[in-house]
C-alpha cells in the first residue's frame, strides 16, 4: 500500500495568464506627457495659493518658533524639480523637529501639500518637501559641515520682500472716511 503525495500538475489550459498592468502615461506624441513637476504643483496649490504665498507661510513659520539664519533661494533656473529652497538653523534637536512641524501644521493649515517628511528621527538635519519649495532645517554644525548655500546660492531672496509680497491684504474698514 502506497500513498501518492505528489500534487497532480495543473494543465496550462487551467491556468489564467498573467496580464500585465497598462501604463497610465500617454502613447501617442501629440497628446504629449506634462512635466512631473508641473503636475505636482497642480495638485499641490489652489488657483489662490501662489508660490509667494507659500514661501511666506514657510518664512513665517520659521519666524515663529525662533529660528536662526533663514535664507530663500530661486532654483527656477537650477532645477526643474522645486522653484524654491528654505535653509533655516536650530539650536537643538528638538527645536529642528519644532521648527519642522510648524512649517507642516502651518502650510497644511493655509491649503497646501506636504510630500515629504526626513530627517526628524534625529533632528540633525531635517527636510520638508513642500512641492514646489524644500525646507532645509539644520543645527548649526550640520549647516556648516554640508554648505548648502553654496549649491543654491546664486540668487537668494530678501525676506523683507517675502513678507511684504505674502501677506494677505487688509481690508479697510467700512466706517474708514475716504479723503
Amino acid at each position: 500500500m502506497t500513498t501518492d503525495t505528489t500534487k497532480p500538475e495543473a494543465t496550462k489550459a487551467a491556468r489564467k495568464p498573467r496580464v500585465k498592468p497598462q501604463s497610465k502615461a500617454t502613447s501617442t506624441v501629440e497628446e504629449g506627457l506634462k512635466p512631473r513637476r508641473v503636475a505636482r504643483a497642480e495638485k499641490a496649490l489652489d488657483p489662490d495659493f501662489s508660490i509667494e504665498r507659500l514661501q511666506f507661510l514657510i518664512v513665517d513659520a520659521l519666524e515663529d518658533m525662533k529660528g536662526q539664519s533663514i535664507s530663500v533661494f530661486n532654483t527656477q533656473a537650477l532645477s526643474d524639480l522645486f522653484d524654491r529652497v528654505v535653509i533655516a538653523s536650530g539650536t537643538s534637536n528638538r527645536q529642528t523637529r519644532a521648527l519642522a512641524n510648524n512649517v507642516i501644521d502651518k502650510v497644511k493649515k493655509n491649503g497646501g501639500k506636504i510630500y515629504g517628511l526626513e530627517g526628524e528621527d534625529t533632528g540633525e538635519w531635517v527636510l520638508v518637501d513642500c512641492g514646489d519649495i524644500i525646507v532645509h532645517i539644520f543645527q548649526p554644525v550640520a549647516r556648516a559641515h554640508f554648505r548648502l548655500e553654496e549649491i543654491w546660492g546664486t540668487d537668494e531672496l530678501s525676506l523683507d520682500e517675502i513678507k511684504a509680497v505674502g501677506k494677505p491684504k487688509r481690508r479697510s474698514s467700512p466706517r474708514a472716511k475716504k479723503p
